[in-house]
């Protein structure tokens, strides 16, 4: 079976036309395609790496220099969200009528990260990358901070709030949406700091031990654990975009994320350049000293590798080691994020007016165009013949043949299983039913006005 959403040809023609795209233009036609772009380019590369076929998509991104395209794209709807969506609620004459081209660009956040996650494993990827990694750096070291904290600590709640008719509404789901943002920005950073020591610049180190000191935030992750909960006396972890219970016996079971957590740890402590860059001062040395309370036989049986770094922490706790060498060293700065915020400084609020008129009031006709294309872009019936593994229940994760009868979407294997899904399920439930009944409707408008 042909495993592709696009082919090889379609895919060199979306990266070669990828283009950083100005704070003004989000939400636009032409933000619009390249959104389109990206989501299938992302959809592919998933599809590749799960397969382990020919990774074009990464391939072709490396061959053209994209990768900074698309780690500005990524952090341009950050600054959006920050700065400009939030006026954007607050107009008094913006009423849409539909939120769902909104929760569109909402959303292209983490399908950039998402494609970058898959994409930066590989080593050619993050030297690709070039000066961007630096805001990349940044931009991961954010996240964490947020994770870190409660502002993400319980993720999607499933609580309801009704269909988001309103874009104050979708500021809560923005909310939402930053844990599983944060999460990826985890294995992001991973995946630089398994190659930084050979690929990148001394000035990346630097800002990653002595700029963010990251980590002692890797150390706060580890302590709060935010992407597990205590649930009605029940243990539940966030797994593959969902949380989930976890039987008493797996309670120990390292999940991907502690991994991703711990290898970052350990290369950033006990590879050689890191390690004589990083002060390991009172502070410090204490903050690491934390991680050996963790650092269980049950823990290093499931990551071997880890029992180096116990050694180290044993080390750690009985000397003081002598602080990095002074030297002279030429910081490199972070250019996209500071280059988006000097274009923009002061022209927020324009910006958030201009997009309440122009680009998030679409004629009913750009409205039918790009639901219709929004249709194709997620067409989950072709996702799901290329899938290696067969939908599983949303509850219990087992397979599933039935499917969510109103938003078509979610999987479960049981009425039982639905039923107890239903609190949790319920709001993502509405949005996408209404993105369908939209679609449907103007579909429908569209066929009558032929007539």
């Amino acid at each position: 079976m042909d495993t592709s959403v696009i082919l090889p040809v379609e895919a060199e023609g979306f990266i070669q036309s990828l283009q950083a795209i100005s704070l003004k233009e989000v939400g636009s036609k032409r933000w619009f395609r390249q959104h389109e772009y990206i989501e299938k380019l992302n959809m592919q590369a998933i599809l590749n790496a799960s397969a382990v076929h020919d990774e074009f998509v990464k391939d072709l991104l490396v061959s053209y220099g994209k990768v900074p395209v698309l780690v500005h794209e990524m952090i341009l709807i950050e600054v959006w969200k920050r700065s400009v969506f939030p006026i954007l609620c607050q107009l008094s004459d913006f009423r849409p009528k539909n939120t769902f081209q909104l929760y569109m660009v909402i959303h292209h956040e983490a399908t950039v990260i998402n494609l970058l996650e898959t994409i930066m494993f590989h080593k050619d990827c993050c030297e690709a990358a070039d000066d961007s990694v630096v805001d990349l750096v940044d931009y991961c070291h954010r996240k964490l901070t947020l994770l870190a904290s409660k502002a993400t600590r319980e993720g999607p709640t499933g609580r309801d709030r009704g269909s988001p008719s309103h874009p104050k509404e979708l500021q809560m789901q923005s909310a939402e949406l930053e844990f599983e943002i944060s999460l990826k920005a985890v294995s992001v950073l991973r995946y630089i700091t398994d190659h930084v020591e050979r690929s990148f610049s001394i000035s990346v180190v630097n800002r990653l031990l002595c700029t963010h000191n990251v980590p002692c935030v890797l150390v706060q992750l580890v302590d709060r654990c935010p992407w597990m909960r205590y649930t009605e006396g029940e243990v539940e972890k966030y797994i593959n975009g969902k949380w989930q219970t976890i039987p008493a016996e797996d309670h120990l079971k390292m999940t991907k994320l502690d991994g991703q957590v711990w290898i970052c740890l350990y290369n950033l402590l006990l590879k050689g350049d890191y390690q004589r860059k990083y002060d390991f001062n009172s502070f410090n040395k204490n903050q690491l000293l934390k991680l050996r309370g963790f650092l269980t036989e049950v823990l290093i049986d499931q990551l071997p590798v880890l029992l180096d770094l116990q050694r180290f922490l044993a080390h750690l706790a009985v000397t003081d080691p002598a602080p990095p060498k002074a030297g002279l060293t030429l910081e490199q700065l972070p250019q996209i994020r500071n280059h988006i915020m000097r274009q923009n400084s002061g022209k927020w609020k324009g910006i958030a007016k201009y997009q309440a008129k122009e680009t998030f009031n679409l004629s009913e006709n750009d409205l039918k165009s790009q639901a219709q294309s929004l249709a194709q872009t997620y067409n989950l019936d072709v996702m799901e013949s290329l899938l290696p593994e067969k939908p599983k229940c949303g509850f219990c994760g087992n397979e599933a043949l039935k499917r969510c009868s109103r938003c078509q979407v979610e999987r479960y294997c049981s009425r039982e299983c639905q039923v107890k899904h239903w609190s949790k399920h319920k709001k993502a439930c509405q949005m996408l039913a209404e993105a369908t009944e939209v679609k449907t409707s103007l579909h429908t408008d569209g066929n009558q006005s032929d007539q």
